[in-house]
């Protein structure tokens, strides 16, 4: 029934955009909502690729000036320089990884099961960094546009480990920037910032990949999906930035077990 897709459309598209740069897994939740709702065959992988597009325009518009006024200053000013430099640099070792082992690692690991797993451990990574505290005031690195090529390069290999499903990008580059000595703003700042090369590589490769499986008729399902992203993840990041200034991720840790713990039982049952 066609109402039944859009519905899964605007399901499929409130978890994408809602969970996309949030510590939690957006692909983790694709997969198992995606298994509920019995949209995990090829025309579900290819909705969940536009929907991601969605998402991260969404980021695009939030930071519509940052990267306008950077893009007219690139040529003049050493910053806007800077920061393009670090967004390559932090793109490279997943790109590259990506490429290599990308297949393999959705032929193995994109289940419900292994998903639980990741989100468990994930989370325990979480619990050890906020264990060891990092004060906003003892950060090395406060703006974004104070980081330097070796801090983009170390959040870049943390976020190589996102292409498990279950572990977050969001969390892997959040997380390893704060490691690296960001401060927690500025970690997920750098982490949305990104996201945008990092995703429109991945959407748009996974789109020519896939692009026998595109048909007009499923316009309007992708549509939907797409726009109920965009709102969604524009709702989410506003409010991470937000959150972020005077709360710790713990509550994103606890989530991911939880969540993780419930996968399990109901799939191990």
């Amino acid at each position: 029934m066609d109402w039944l897709r859009h519905l899964h459309a605007v399901i499929l598209g409130i978890v994408e955009g809602a969970t996309e740069f949030l510590p939690v897994s957006s692909t983790g939740h694709l997969i198992i909502v995606g298994d509920l709702l019995g949209f995990n065959n090829d025309q579900g992988k290819v909705f969940e690729i536009v929907i991601q597009l969605g998402a991260i325009l969404a980021v695009c518009w939030v930071y519509r000036k940052k990267l306008i006024d950077t893009l007219l200053s690139i040529q003049s000013r050493s910053k806007s320089q800077q920061f393009f430099l670090n967004l390559i640099v932090g793109f490279i070792p997943s790109g590259v990884i990506g490429l290599l082992f990308a297949s393999r690692i959705k032929a193995h690991l994109f289940n419900p099961v292994s998903v639980a797993i990741a989100l468990i451990l994930g989370a325990l990574v979480i619990f050890w960094v906020e264990r060891r505290g990092q004060p906003a005031q003892t950060a090395r690195v406060n703006e974004v546009d104070d980081m330097s090529a070796r801090d983009a390069l170390m959040v870049g290999l943390a976020q190589c480990v996102s292409l498990i499903p279950g572990t977050s990008r969001a969390g892997a580059t959040i997380i390893g920037g704060m490691l690296a000595g960001l401060s927690r703003k500025t970690a997920t700042e750098f982490s949305f910032f990104l996201a945008i090369p990092t995703m429109f590589a991945a959407t748009f490769y996974d789109v020519f990949k896939h692009r026998d499986l595109l048909n007009s008729s499923d316009a309007g399902v992708f549509a939907v999906g797409f726009v109920v992203s965009f709102v969604a993840a524009l709702i989410a990041v506003r409010a991470l930035i937000r959150f972020v200034s005077n709360h710790t991720f713990r509550g994103f840790a606890w989530y991911r077990i939880i969540l993780g713990v419930v996968v399990l039982w109901y799939f191990w049952k």
